[in-house]
Order: structure tokens, then sequence, then C-alpha cells
């Protein structure tokens, strides 16, 4: 069954949004979905609805608990750092060979679309020498690749898709995440990139109605 690995071009870009806003689509037309978020830090133990794990649960409808927060998240830190960094506080470190295989497992055993959503950009370091460019390689499953609309996003966002794309990964879908308090043009900005990135993209706007417009776009295409 499908799966998908959800990226972005740096950190709060959207990527939960993104993550949840499928899963809440999928769920309402009846779909099997499940997610990961493997990976996180910045994480509250004291406020754990709150964190993408968290958010995940909330969207496909299941109580948040320690126990299933455990199950999708495993490797949770506590400061707002790149998860060397963050582990390395904490006298901890993210078993990559271990990460690796937790994620193939959930591959294989799911029935319905799987998720698995990435930490930062495609470039955060997970540990000494692995990144989640080498962890989105190893699982070598379709991206989508989520940018935002502030001034820069295209440098940022050619610079990810060369990266990826380097690495002979295929990107299902660019979502340009309509940034708030942008100082460009949203529509002007995801067209500029849709011309230029070999791929097809969707402009997620904001608003309730917008965003559900931009979710069936969305949804279409990883449905191909």
């Amino acid at each position: 069954m499908p799966a998908f690995f959800i990226t972005a071009t740096g950190t709060d870009i959207g990527k939960t949004f993104v993550t949840a806003g499928l899963i809440k689509f999928l769920r309402q037309r009846g779909r099997p979905v499940a997610a990961l978020k493997p990976v996180a830090s910045g994480y509250d133990k004291n406020d754990p609805g709150v964190s993408d794990a968290g958010q995940l649960l909330t969207a496909l409808g299941r109580e948040i608990s320690e126990d299933n927060i455990a199950a999708i998240s495993p490797w949770r830190f506590s400061a707002a750092l790149s998860p060397d960094m963050a582990a390395a506080r904490e006298g901890r470190s993210v078993d990559y060979p271990q990460l690796v295989a937790f994620s193939q497992e959930a591959v294989a055993r799911e029935n319905g679309t799987l998720f698995i959503e990435g930490i930062g950009g495609v470039m955060v370091p997970l540990d000494r020498t692995h990144t989640t460019l080498d962890w989105m390689a190893a699982l070598n499953l379709p991206l989508i690749l989520v940018a935002g609309s502030y001034l820069g996003t295209i440098s940022h966002t050619l610079t990810a898709v060369a990266a990826v794309k380097a690495r002979g990964l295929r990107i299902a879908a660019l979502v340009v995440n309509e940034t708030p308090g942008s100082t460009v043009d949203h529509a002007e900005t995801a067209q500029n990139l849709a011309v230029r990135v070999n791929a097809p993209s969707v402009m997620l706007p904001h608003g309730a109605v917008a965003s559900h417009a931009g979710f069936a776009a969305l949804e279409a295409l990883v449905s191909q």
C-alpha cells in the first residue's frame, strides 16, 4: 500500500499541518491511514497534545496517551534543537539503524496509506554521521516536500529539491504552504516554484475552505 515521507525545506514550514490535514481528509473518505513521527525535538511531556505526535494522534482519532505517543514517536527529546544536539543534552542518541528498521517495518505491515513525517528540513542531523536525507534515501519512499511562501523560499526549495534528487528520490508532490505575514505573494511564489520544480505542486492557502480544496488536490496527487 502507498507510503510517503513528508519532509520540508526547513523547520516550522508546516509538515505536521500537512500530515494531519491529509490524515483527516482520507479518514473523512473512509480510507485507512496511519502516520509516524519517529523523531521529535522540543517535546514537552507535560503537554503532549501540542506536540507533532499529539496532533497526528488527534487527526487519527486516537487517544493522546504515553503509550500511543511512544508507538508513533519513539525518539523524543525536550530541547528544541536538531536531534543530535537535543539527544546529546540528555545523554542519549538516535539509533540510526533502529530508526530505519522501525520505519521499514511500519511500511511493511501497513494496510492503508502511511505517512512518515520527518523532522525539520532535508539535511537535519540525526547523529554524528546521518541526516534526514540519509533516512529518506534508506526508505526510498516518494516524498511530499513542504515549502513556505516567505521571502527566500525559492532558493531554499530549489536547494532541497537538488539534494533529494541527487540521491535518486522522487518528489510525489510539492506543497507550497502559505506563510502567515509573508511579504511576498503566495500565488506568485507557488507559480514560480511550479515552473522550476519538476514535480506536481499544490498551493495550500490559509482558511478552512481554501485548505479543504488544497488537501483535495494533494490527496488526488498522492492517490495516483
